[in-house]
């Protein structure tokens, strides 16, 4: 341990007294005076502990810069970075340690066979026949968010919720044996406190995508999902990132849930009022590599860099490096250049495979031009079991029962009236329970 870490535990574990941070658990009326007075107040709280901004980020700058250089020297030899596992291995508890181990370093999962391959291409066949039979295409009004208006929809994602497909596969015992897995990889207990069940999914409703062959898409820019400015201003987050905030950077733990599942993020259309140990998305087409698909950069630990980069002296006072409310955390080579560096791609997919990313990842899509064969994913994320997302559970159950737009997405409302739609009546056990019934 080095002489400036001994000194900052030993200040921190004879309770020397660091400065307390501002928090603003709703938006600030004042988005600039609310950055200048957070900014100002995490320097002076790391400064309490015996070490500067500075000192701090150059530790982690360290540590995500070897990280960096072990993915751009695996991509030069022309490997992948990102892990795969069998699904088989999974459900038989046969996935090796090394691969576990890799999983915790890289953040993020390719799950070939989740599902067979025939499974996914029927309910890939199943949802064209679900729109269609309802008639989307003649009532589609187009993309009805900002976010996903950049893709160059037409449609590209579908704002379509309660299909039996989607709801199968959340439902479904191997999700639900993956989503174990994958939570597992979480300190659900720490500080004393069980943050989530990870044996329990609350079956997270989101849309699905199908992109024709022939299409050309813009792809979305490198970004993140966990939230935006709330991450720096509510209390929930101050502790959740408390060793990047009191100068025991050497302490921070992507994989730690603490307090992760109390923070509430600020309304806007990007928000997601649950908490995610990963994002994922279900192939229901085979994808091959360079057919715009998704990219990460595969270091957990880049969260910490990117919290700790507004807090730099060519950073503007009033400025986050660009974060700010109602869009998503921008990741770029302007504040960010050297996580740029690391962006990877995943390997070819086939229907049926699962993608998985941690919740804290930098990720975005590749544009594409004049796309080969299909690209069509289902997003289910892994959302364990938690006060937060037990509370989210009863808005999903009302949007289930009335075929609403979950209350996290636009209120496009299209699958009210609509034929063969998914209804509690087809609730399995994992469904009820992921539901809170």
């Amino acid at each position: 341990m080095s002489t400036m870490n001994q000194l900052v535990e030993e200040r921190l574990a004879t309770g020397a007294q660091l400065p307390p941070l501002p928090h603003w658990e709703s938006t600030p009326a004042d988005l600039k005076d609310a950055t200048r007075q957070i900014k100002s107040a995490i320097r002076r709280r790391i400064e309490a502990s015996g070490r500067t901004v500075e000192e701090v980020f150059a530790v982690l700058e360290e540590r995500v810069t070897r990280r960096v250089e072990e993915i751009e020297a695996i991509l030069q030899d022309g490997g992948n970075p990102w892990p795969v596992v069998e699904y088989a291995d999974i459900e038989s508890g046969k996935v090796s340690a090394a691969d576990v181990a890799l999983l915790q370093r890289r953040g993020c999962l390719v799950v070939r066979g989740h599902f067979p391959r025939e499974q996914a291409l029927d309910w890939d066949r199943d949802i064209v026949d679900y729109v269609e039979r309802n008639r989307f295409f003649e009532s589609y009004a187009g993309p009805a968010d900002d976010f996903f208006g950049s893709v160059g929809s037409k449609p590209e994602i579908y704002p379509i919720y309660w299909s039996h497909a989607q709801m199968e596969a959340r439902q479904s015992h191997r999700m639900a044996r993956v989503h174990s897995f994958l939570n597992a990889q979480w300190k659900s207990d720490s500080e004393g406190v069980r943050w989530f069940d990870p044996d329990r999914d609350s079956l997270y409703p989101d849309r699905i995508r199908r992109r024709p062959p022939g299409a050309d898409s813009g792809g979305l820019g490198t970004h993140l999902d966990p939230g935006t400015l709330d991450l720096w201003m509510t209390q929930a987050y101050q502790k959740a990132f408390r060793h990047l905030f009191d100068g025991s950077v050497e302490q921070y733990d992507p994989w730690d849930a603490a307090y992760r599942t109390a923070g509430p993020q600020y309304p806007g259309s990007t928000m997601c009022s649950a908490f995610r140990t990963f994002q994922g998305w279900t192939a229901l087409s085979d994808m091959d590599h360079d057919q715009g698909v998704l990219h990460t950069v595969p270091i957990p630990e880049a969260m910490a860099y990117l919290m700790l980069r507004p807090l730099l002296a060519d950073v503007p006072e009033d400025d986050m490096c660009g974060v700010t409310v109602g869009k998503v955390f921008p990741a770029n080579e302007q504040w960010h250049p050297l996580l740029m560096n690391a962006v990877t791609g995943i390997p070819d997919v086939r229907a049926g495979d699962s993608v998985w990313w941690h919740c804290d990842m930098v990720h975005g899509v590749a544009p594409v031009t004049d796309q080969k064969g299909w690209g069509n994913v289902m997003y289910i994320p892994a959302a364990p079991w938690c006060p937060r997302n037990a509370d989210y559970a009863v808005q999903v159950r009302d949007a289930l029962r009335s075929g609403a737009s979950p209350s996290d997405f636009p209120a496009e409302h299209y699958e009210r009236t609509w034929d063969g739609r998914f209804g509690v009546d087809d609730l399995n056990a994992v469904g009820r329970r992921g539901l809170g019934l």
